[in-house]
């Protein structure tokens, strides 16, 4: 029997691999300019183009887009091109994730067993949060969100405690963007409930999603921050209604904001207690 090559996750459907169909030449050559440009300390464009082994038109026009990008910049009176500020933003993003990753394993793991619930982890990004972590109880009954799950901010414990931390405005057009889809018959999906809750979030330090996106699931969250004091995803406990119940979610929310507390302090973040201390 002929055997059928499995898709792999990340390529388009109808990808077929081939010898020659294994990069896009354009952006194979920029990457490998972007590369010589960041290993060098101001170069010429010759100097570029010996190195890439481009034509310098070639390389010229890649840098120039590159430039456009704010990937390199180019000093007119010298003449060189050296790395742009994009990248280094860039390379902080990916920093701020590993980092909040690495140091979050400890706290989520004590924070599973201080409640006996699975412990989460997630990002905020433009209109959703994104779950990069999971420390999962012993419990035959639990949570379960594989990594690289997303949720919609105002269905998700942790979205709403990110949003519980943000100013009106910016709330305001994440939900404009997003909107606000009713995934159980309790999803807060009218922006004056929202507001409501966003509201005694705050006051509280933590946020519950009570079966709003997955009916017979609550989940207790409380935001993380960064160095700026703003929310940039944050831990929360999920797990069945059964063993969450709302006298439960009171003693797990103290539990939640101490973890969260903790792992902004880890990764040098200050929230707002520090913020108004400072």
């Amino acid at each position: 029997m002929a055997t059928v090559e499995k898709r792999q996750r990340g390529r388009p459907r109808a990808f077929q691999p081939s010898p020659d169909a294994g990069s896009v030449q354009s952006l194979d050559r920029a990457l490998r300019i972007l590369a010589i440009v960041a290993n060098g300390d101001g170069l010429s464009l010759s100097e570029i183009s010996a190195a890439s082994e481009l034509a310098a038109s070639t390389a010229y026009r890649m840098l120039t887009t590159l430039q456009n990008h704010g990937m390199v910049e180019f000093d007119s009176s010298e003449q060189l091109w050296s790395i742009g500020v994009e990248t280094y933003r860039m390379g902080s993003a990916f920093l701020r994730r590993r980092k909040l990753v690495d140091r979050a394993r400890i706290v989520m793991q004590e924070l599973m067993e201080r409640t006996g619930e699975t412990a989460n982890l997630g990002v905020a990004e433009d209109d959703c949060v994104v779950f990069v972590s999971q420390v999962e109880t012993h419990q035959a009954i639990r949570a379960f969100f594989r990594p690289g799950t997303r949720s919609p901010f105002h269905a998700s414990g942790i979205g709403k405690a990110v949003l519980a931390h943000l100013d009106r405005d910016r709330v305001n057009a994440i939900v404009r963007k997003a909107g606000l889809a009713a995934y159980t018959e309790k999803t807060l999906s009218e922006a004056a409930a929202l507001a409501r809750d966003l509201e005694q979030i705050r006051a509280r330090g933590w946020s519950v999603d009570d079966e709003e996106r997955y009916p017979g699931m609550r989940c207790v969250a409380a935001p993380v921050f960064n160095e700026f004091g703003e929310p940039i995803g944050g831990v929360s406990v999920s797990g069945p209604t059964v063993r969450v119940t709302p006298e439960k979610v009171r003693e797990i929310g103290p539990l939640v904001r101490e973890a969260a507390a903790e792992l902004t302090r880890m990764i040098g973040g200050q929230d707002e207690s520090q913020q108004a201390a400072g």
